[in-house]
């Protein structure tokens, strides 16, 4: 991106190749995931202190190429995917060696690509956020996006129950094959009334909203007793000052981040492992719903903000 600004500001340019330094590696990439953090980059929200023009991305798979002094664990040739290392909308980039994770022979690249930054992000809220237990029921909004399907695919592993709300009704059979019980389509927030009809007027354990202050009232009126909204999804704004008497009583908020998910590289590679156990068996399957060359990244990026798509987009170089 040469500026903050709409996804014209993207644009494909030829840079000379890096070499990786001590503790880094230089990796081939094979396919790299689209987020709504890297929309919330280009819009100038996060990185302001790296100066344009800059790379944008942080997720994706590919193969080790070379690696720089004191690097251990990793080879040139070595299958590798990867989370949060800036620069990833390239053929190549060099990563701290603590970034990457080995990919085993049965997930394919677009696969791995496909599921670290949301599958890691899922089995958080549904492990870590809120541990959901046999029975328990989940209101999951953005049910048919790239985080929503492997966030239902998990809360069902778990033994829960998933009331899905998504946008439009052209979506519902994703969620549902995702595994949702109920799908629930609304586009203004009027979706709490509902969520108390199926759950018999006792609402749902837990809330898990990205979708930004809509949703917020909603989200907070469909809770049971002591129930928790976890609330992620910076980039499209936040429910704005609370009156904390107001709320609902005896209810758990929390903002959740991705530098909590994993923030040690030990944690990253046991609950990457975790994820790739759960694909590799079928328990939870990656749902790509579009695939761009790299140089169209400006495509991919408007097709993510415009909701048209289900499941998550891919960049191959």
């Amino acid at each position: 991106m040469n500026a903050a600004g709409g996804p014209e500001t993207l644009q494909w340019l030829q840079r000379p190749p890096k070499e990786p330094g001590p503790r880094e590696v230089l990796v081939e990439v094979a396919a790299a995931g689209v987020n709504f953090m890297d929309i919330g980059v280009r819009r100038g929200m996060f990185w302001q202190e790296m100066p344009n023009p800059k790379v944008l991305g942080v997720e994706g798979a590919g193969r080790v190429l070379s690696v720089g002094e004191s690097v251990d664990g990793f080879a040139p040739g070595d299958r590798v995917a990867w989370v949060y290392a800036p620069g990833s909308y390239a053929e190549q980039v060099v990563m701290p060696q603590d970034s990457l994770v080995r990919v085993p022979d049965a997930i394919d690249d677009r696969t791995a690509a496909a599921v670290m930054m949301q599958g890691l992000t899922a089995s958080h809220f549904a492990t870590d956020f809120y541990p959901v237990q046999e029975g328990d029921v989940a209101l999951v909004h953005a049910a048919a996006g790239g985080l929503g399907l492997l966030l239902t695919q998990i809360i069902r592993l778990r033994g829960g129950r998933v009331i899905g709300r998504v946008s439009s009704a052209d979506k519902v059979a994703a969620a549902e094959e995702a595994g949702a019980d109920h799908v629930i389509v609304d586009t203004k927030g009027h979706f709490a009334d509902a969520v108390l009809r199926l759950t018999g007027g006792e609402g749902v354990h837990v809330v898990y909203d990205g979708s930004g202050p809509t949703t917020f009232a909603g989200s907070l009126a469909s809770l049971h007793r002591s129930g928790t909204l976890c609330w992620y999804g910076p980039v499209l704004g936040g429910p704005g000052a609370l009156d904390i008497m107001s709320l609902p009583k005896s209810i758990k908020i929390g903002y959740a981040v991705f530098s909590d998910h994993i923030p040690t590289p030990r944690l990253l590679r046991e609950r990457a492992a975790r994820l790739f156990d759960w694909v590799a068996s079928g328990a939870v399957r990656a749902h790509i719903g579009g695939t761009y060359p790299l140089a169209d990244a400006a495509k991919a990026h408007a097709a993510l903000e415009s909701r048209a798509t289900s499941g998550k987009l891919l960049l191959i170089p």
